[in-house]
């Protein structure tokens, strides 16, 4: 016997007759297929925030069963691009037979990659938070990309002030004219040598791109443009060699959070597929209980999440 349920949506009307921008659902837990490269995809698990528009000023609820199946339907059995987005935004609109009209949907998980030690033939794992968020409206789907990167960076002014105390010490150890040196190098390599470390704090950089292909880029490639453009990316694991040679690295990049923003910019200036970006780099300050930080975006009427 088929017992007819109440649909209380579909049955009752709502006492107050307006319409709403976003209805929907948030965490909803889901595993995508993400690409890698070009032959190649990589399993996560991914948090999803999925809203329909509720147009209908009359209408009690949307049906959020009917996004939810479709959002576990398509994401979970189709490797994640714009054209499997675009159709679950679409189905989402018309899975509520005319009380919407735009969908958007938010999807976190971390990319997972593997990063060579520097000198080293040591390896090891490390993950990047990505966030894309996509909309559909007016039949137009538009979406961006947010991603977090951590990187090192040394303070131009402690370091110049570390070198000018070490300047001081060797002045005050080797008074005379003619300095041994093999007595200098003895004593460097000591703890004596020792005088002063210059400050340096792990960092981020906060990017969010809106980009105009109509095809998600190869996030891993973004990741190493970006860390390449930064110059000093966080190391998994080390020997040694590596952590000696991370050391030279730093102080070849000295600085400032004005300098890494600046070499962000200039890398989100020079790629054409970016039609609109907001970033923010923060250096976590290892002398000051506070942060250094710079935000840039490109167009003054900034709409990008961030």
């Amino acid at each position: 016997m088929t017992v007819s349920l109440p649909d209380v949506a579909s049955g009752q009307l709502a006492t107050t007759t307006l319409p709403l921008k976003w209805v929907g659902m948030e965490k909803i837990a889901i595993p995508l297929e993400v690409e890698i490269s070009s032959t190649s995809y990589q399993r996560v698990n991914a948090l999803a925030n999925i809203f329909v528009s509720l147009d209908k000023p009359e209408a009690k609820g949307i049906h959020m069963s009917r996004l939810y199946i479709r959002l576990r339907e398509i994401l979970s059995t189709t490797p994640l691009n714009i054209k499997t987005i675009e159709a679950l935004l679409k189905e989402s609109v018309q899975s509520q037979q005319g009380l919407s009209k735009a969908a958007k949907l938010e999807l976190q998980f971390e990319v997972t990659i593997d990063k060579p030690a520097l000198l080293s033939d040591q390896f090891g794992y490390q993950s990047y938070p990505i966030t894309l968020n996509c909309e559909y409206i007016n039949s137009e789907l538009s979406y961006e990309l947010s991603l977090t990167i951590a990187y090192s960076s040394t303070c131009p002014c402690s370091a110049a002030l570390s070198r000018q105390a070490l300047s001081e010490e060797i002045e005050e150890q080797f008074s005379h004219e003619m300095i041994s040196k093999h007595e200098l190098m003895t004593w460097i390599t000591s703890l004596k040598g020792s005088i002063a470390t210059p400050h340096s704090q792990r960092s981020f950089a906060y990017v969010t791109v809106k980009l105009t292909e109509r095809m998600l880029p190869l996030i891993p490639n973004l990741i190493k443009a970006l860390e390449q453009t930064i110059g000093t990316p966080v190391q998994t694991a080390v020997k040694r060699e590596d952590e000696q040679a991370f050391a030279k690295l730093n102080a070849e990049n000295l600085m400032f959070c004005e300098d890494a923003a600046r070499r962000v910019k200039q890398f989100l200036e020079t790629c054409p597929q970016f039609i609109d970006y907001w970033f923010k780099v923060e250096h976590q300050e290892s002398l000051h209980a506070h942060n250094a930080v710079v935000v840039d975006h490109k167009f003054p009427t900034h709409q990008l999440c961030g």
